[in-house]
């Protein structure tokens, strides 16, 4: 059977347990070629995860105010300086199918909002000439960024010499650099790792020629593309990284919580931190980053906290639907049945994505196999809903006992587990 990359795969593998480092936190701040990213946090990009909804989603959950704690060192000028998330990305997207696709279809794939900036668009591909075009067709969509993909493991993109694939030819990615540092006036930045394997480790190499082409920042996913998720990843070549350039280097790989966080920056030197896999699991952390930074203390979420979470989320993506339908209302009413279709599609689409995250947004709920089973049963988002509602109206008292691992498991369908859709930070 094919390896898939689920997010249920790509569970931590035996996780280092971080103290607190006594005097480092995360940075306030890191400044990009001109963007001023505040905190200096940024949401991984995740084929799959990180669209326009999730996004957003993301932001909202990060929110954090000084205002109850008036020595708090956060910035308040702008709504997003309020965020724990100071730079969000979009999901990777190819630069083929982009350069090639009709204008109405480009703005499915690079839709965002006003309240998202700043905000990166990440592509993938291996033709310098196609990806110099999309990086222009993303500064003229209004993106702060754009960044290069260069660490997806997944085999359909390494196929297609794209992603982590190459990594393997260095030359050519100069050409690409060059060729997209041309197009745009944006800031550049490149997300890569280690290299293909222990024996091809080009990093340090990589972060050089980044360096020399003018890109504006780097992004270090600390495991080569043979480790694919697996072990953990080896912070001494973010550290490497981070001594052979002046440009800012970001930080990615086995960052779970505040800790982890502050002992990344404590140990590698890194300017910023890029959280993935951990996301999904604990919208919160952006939130719990920055009040760590500005408190030395974090909050952790309640099963209150989680249903206004769960329940957010999951009308958020209803919401998006309706949205979409009225848009589609307003144009011309042609070829009615084409639209039928279509609504279907984002309905079966939206529940797909509440089955994909039920098991990483009930996790620790006392009896969140239930839920998550009646989700995987559900068929519209509205019903879905209805299971959130009824399942926390029903919630026993805060003192219960949360759900083992082994429990999680066991109670979570095998379907909804082979269900979820793979993805790359």
């Amino acid at each position: 059977m094919k390896k898939r990359y689920t997010l249920e795969q790509k569970r931590w593998d035996d996780p280092v347990q971080h103290a607190m480092p006594p005097h480092t936190r995360v940075p306030a701040e890191f400044t990009v070629g001109g963007v001023r990213i505040a905190p200096a946090t940024v949401l991984a990009p995740m084929a799959g995860v990180t669209d326009t909804v999730f996004r957003r989603f993301i932001k909202n959950a990060s929110l954090f105010t000084a205002e109850a704690n008036p020595t708090a060192d956060v910035a308040q000028e702008t709504s997003n300086q309020l965020s724990g998330c100071g730079l969000i990305m979009t999901e990777f997207t190819s630069a083929d199918g982009l350069a090639r696709m009709r204008e109405t279809k480009r703005k499915r794939y690079l839709t965002y909002y006003d309240d998202e900036h700043p905000i990166s668009a990440q592509l993938f591909g291996s033709n310098p000439e196609t990806l110099a075009e999309s990086a222009r067709i993303v500064q003229d969509a209004g993106f702060d960024l754009v960044d290069l993909n260069l660490g997806c493991p997944a085999k359909r993109v390494v196929a297609c010499n794209g992603g982590s694939g190459l990594l393997r030819d260095l030359p050519q990615i100069r050409r690409i650099f060059e060729a997209v540092r041309a197009a745009v006036t944006i800031p550049f930045t490149v997300k890569f790792r280690m290299g293909w394997n222990d024996a091809q480790i080009v990093c340090v190499e990589l972060a050089r020629m980044a360096e020399e082409c003018g890109l504006n920042a780097v992004a270090l996913h600390a495991r080569t593309r043979e480790d694919g998720y697996t072990g953990q990843a080896r912070w001494e070549y973010i550290a490497a990284v981070k001594d052979a350039v002046r440009i800012p280097v970001i930080g990615n790989g086995d960052i779970r919580t505040p800790e982890d966080a502050a002992a990344m920056v404590d140990r590698t030197g890194c300017d910023a931190v890029m959280i993935g896999r951990a996301a999904p699991s604990n919208p919160w952390i952006f939130r719990q980053i920055a009040q760590y930074t500005a408190t030395g203390n974090y909050d952790v979420p309640s099963n209150e906290d989680r249903y206004r979470m769960i329940r957010t989320y999951f009308q958020m993506l209803v919401d998006e639907i309706a949205l979409e339908e009225q848009a589609e209302a307003a144009r011309a009413a042609a070829i009615v049945a084409a639209g039928q279709i279509a609504r279907e599609q984002r309905h079966r689409d939206a529940v797909g994505k509440m089955k994909q995250f039920a098991s990483w947004f009930t996790h620790g709920v006392p009896g969140g196999g239930a839920l998550r089973k009646q989700i995987f049963e559900a068929r519209r988002g509205t019903a879905v809903l209805d299971a959130v509602e009824a399942f926390f109206a029903a919630q026993p008292d805060p003192g219960e006992a949360p759900e083992t691992p082994a429990q999680q498991s066991e109670d979570t369908p095998d379907a909804l587990l082979t269900s979820l859709g793979a993805y790359c930070d």
